[in-house]
């Protein structure tokens, strides 16, 4: 059982103080463009958003992901990476809805080993990640929200989104075997892991600080401080 105390002025302050990369990770449905969205809010943190309404394949690709895998993974890193990018260069700390990382070790693998990426395809993204990555400075805290597949079949349901709704069950499920991978070999900066089917960030208030303080106790150490303060001099 967890004790959540709620987050003090202090705290948020805490975390305000200083430039901080955040990237919220997770599945489709598990809520990270809300949380985004809040933690954006309350922190004063730039949001840098997953393109969703003016993406140009992913009505197509749900209708047919063989032939539209490769674009979209495209368009995606594209995004991601110039999102990326202007954190990194800018002096206000931001928060990303979903990581150019999770492009390549989960959704396009996933693709790959479904057969929906053809190889030459899929090697030729890889190559293209890994130019783009190596200019990349990782975020101070990837933040993941884990859900169970029924979970998140229902927050799929709830959204309404009608080119979600024949997701095949098992897309999901190896998305989320992908995800648990990628974060046990994580090793480019902080990670914290949230299991949150049990969790309403939205309408408790309690499950909110909940994550804010995990958050805040992931970033408090000595160490990420002190070499921020040794590169700002």
């Amino acid at each position: 059982m967890w004790t959540v105390q709620p987050l003090t002025r202090q705290g948020a302050n805490h975390l305000s103080s200083q430039k901080i990369f955040i990237a919220i990770a997770g599945n489709i449905g598990t809520g990270k463009t809300t949380l985004t969205h809040l933690l954006s809010k309350r922190f004063g943190w730039e949001a840098h958003f997953e393109v969703v309404a003016d993406n140009p394949y992913l009505a197509d690709f749900y209708k047919d992901m063989a032939r539209w895998s490769f674009p979209l993974q495209v368009f995606f890193l594209n995004h991601r990476f110039r999102a990326h990018e202007r954190v990194t260069a800018g002096a206000n700390s931001a928060i990303q809805d979903r990581s150019i990382y999770e492009d390549a070790n989960i959704f396009a693998r996933n693709l790959y080993e479904q057969g929906m990426m053809e190889e030459r395809d899929y090697r030729n993204y890889l190559d293209l990640y890994q130019s783009m990555v190596e200019k990349l400075t990782p975020p101070d805290l990837v933040v993941y929200l884990k859900k169970s597949l029924p979970k998140l079949k229902s927050q799929i349901e709830l959204r309404g989104r009608d080119f979600e709704k024949n997701i095949p069950d098992d897309y999901l499920a190896n998305l989320n075997r992908y995800y648990d991978d990628w974060l046990e070999s994580y090793d480019l900066g902080k990670k914290l892991v949230i299991e949150s089917d049990e969790l309403n960030f939205v309408k408790n208030s309690s499950d909110f600080d909940l994550i804010c303080n995990k958050m805040m106790n992931a970033l408090d150490q000595s160490d990420l401080f002190l070499a921020k303060s040794a590169s700002a001099e």
